[in-house]
């Protein structure tokens, strides 16, 4: 006959069972955190933002797509996303950010964070640009590429222009006019690089440009002076002359770099 005895289990192990128990049911529940292919989405979520707050982005990275692609309508997804972006921008990857947040503007366009993706795609272009927009002093004007610069100006201008109450617009607005003084800076350069080797034509062209483009900036009073330079040198005194009385006509121009960026 069993001893009965021997059958009974004391209080202690009996809770010491129960959180075991508890501990297997809350892990199998995650899933094996050991293998993304196997994790929960919750488990999956929670390892990437583990991640990014180490910066450690590759692996954030690594966990978000796959609960992105395993889970393409759960909870977690839409959230996913959107920290791809971000992790992507930490990253280093502007194209890469610049295509998620595109993805997440076409699949979410009435979404409530939607300003943030259009923000960072302004935040992409501008530090993907960030060599032309610090002028590069040391490069010849006409080597400088600011295509950079004028996507960034592009996609903060849509920004505000969509969503002029988000949190975003006034950091968005401050960048918009940098830019836009940095363009009329670069166009100015390459409008003096070609007055100085007597190309007047394309002097006068670029400074037209400037003019037309960038008005309430510095450069735009500058530019006035190569036109006149330009058109002095073609012997268009006329026009040369014209330009003088704007010039002087317009002594406000000259306090600068104060534009809108519009």
């Amino acid at each position: 006959m069993l001893d009965q005895h021997r059958l009974t289990i004391s209080p202690f192990k009996k809770i010491a069972l129960a959180c075991l128990l508890l501990s297997l049911i809350g892990c199998s529940s995650l899933g094996d955190t050991s293998d993304p292919e196997k994790m929960s989405a919750e488990a999956l979520y929670k390892a990437s933002r583990s991640a990014m707050n180490t910066a450690d982005y590759e692996t954030a990275l690594n966990h978000l797509e796959t609960l992105e692609s395993r889970f393409p309508f759960g909870r977690y997804t839409q959230q996913a996303q959107l920290d791809i972006i971000y992790a992507y921008y930490k990253f280093d990857e502007p194209e890469s950010t610049l295509a998620a947040a595109d993805r997440f503007i076409k699949l979410y366009p009435k979404h409530p964070r939607v300003d943030y993706a259009y923000y960072m795609r302004g935040l992409a272009s501008f530090n993907k640009g960030m060599g032309s927009l610090d002028y590069l002093l040391n490069l010849d004007p006409v080597e400088r590429d600011p295509g950079s610069a004028r996507e960034a100006l592009h996609n903060f201008s849509n920004l505000i222009a969509q969503f002029p109450t988000s949190k975003y617009a006034a950091d968005a607005h401050q960048r918009r006019i940098y830019l836009h003084n940095n363009l009329a800076k670069h166009d100015l350069s390459v409008a003096n690089f070609y007055l100085e080797r007597g190309a007047y034509i394309a002097a006068a062209r670029r400074a037209s440009e400037v003019i037309q483009n960038y008005q309430r900036t510095a450069a735009s009073r500058e530019a006035l002076d190569v036109l006149s330079q330009a058109y002095t040198a073609l012997e268009l005194n006329e026009l040369a002359a014209d330009i003088e009385r704007i010039k002087k006509s317009n002594p406000a121009s000259n306090n600068g770099d104060k534009t809108t960026g519009n």
